[in-house]
């Protein structure tokens, strides 16, 4: 396996927003690029990123692999990378190795683990509600309810799409069909701010997000730059209203 970066930063980021989540994972690496999907350890959020063949200036794998990788570690020499430099990974049996080339060249390893986890794949369901909206908008208002409450309510009608939590306070964000693109019918789902204010960290790899949901059902939150995708799935809050 020999793969080289030139523009290593929407890895590094990829790599970094998913640490918050998850810390021991498995990498797909084949012909079609790098993929990740992993579940948190409470069982409540789903992770999946792919970044394509094609945005490596090098990719050569003779099969497929799967490497176990502690984040932290990957994260911690990612951040070594400076604007203009190239990554390069490398797998020797049980290592992986990384080359950061810029004015100097420097080299890591990285002890892979073994992992054990039954594969996974990202569900592919009908949502009620569809909405495209702004990526800096949606964080906006996430932060907005993260001032107010621990979770937050999505309600979708075909015109609309708003945003509000309740607590002893509360906050609200009312986005028309001109402002948001909304494919939708009448939806209303609670989650939690704790992940969903991690989620919105992919919003530093590409200015538009899509978020899918219906009645009390998970919702999906999807980040797409070019042919990098990185999409979060996320169970719903039922309880008794505050």
């Amino acid at each position: 396996m020999h793969l080289k970066l030139d523009s290593p930063k929407i890895f590094s980021d990829i790599v970094t927003i998913i640490s918050e989540l998850v810390t021991e994972v498995r990498m797909k690496i084949n012909s079609e690029g790098i993929s990740l999907t992993a579940i948190d350890p409470a069982n409540v959020a789903m992770i999946y990123f792919k970044i394509p063949s094609a945005l490596f200036s090098e990719f050569q794998v003779e099969k497929a692999e799967e490497i176990g990788i502690n984040l932290d570690n990957l994260k911690a020499v990612l951040r070594r990378c400076s604007p203009g430099s190239s990554l390069i990974l490398e797998r020797y049996e049980n290592i992986l190795k990384l080359g950061i080339h810029d004015r100097i060249k420097r080299d890591f390893s990285l002890m892979l683990i073994d992992i054990e986890a039954e594969e996974k794949s990202l569900p592919e369901w009908e949502f009620n509600s569809v909405v495209h909206i702004n990526s800096d908008a949606l964080v906006e208002v996430i932060e907005d309810c993260t001032v107010v409450s621990d979770a937050c309510t999505f309600i979708a009608e075909p015109d609309k799409f708003i945003v509000e939590a309740h607590g002893l306070n509360s906050a609200r964000a009312e986005f028309s069909s001109d402002e948001v693109e909304v494919h939708s019918g009448n939806s209303m789902a609670r989650f939690s701010l704790e992940y969903i204010n991690k989620f919105v960290k992919g919003a530093k790899i590409s200015n538009r997000a899509t978020l899918s949901f219906s009645d009390n059902h998970p919702m999906r939150l999807d980040f797409h730059t070019g042919a990098v995708v990185l999409s979060f799935v996320l169970a719903p809050r039922i309880e008794q209203e505050d």
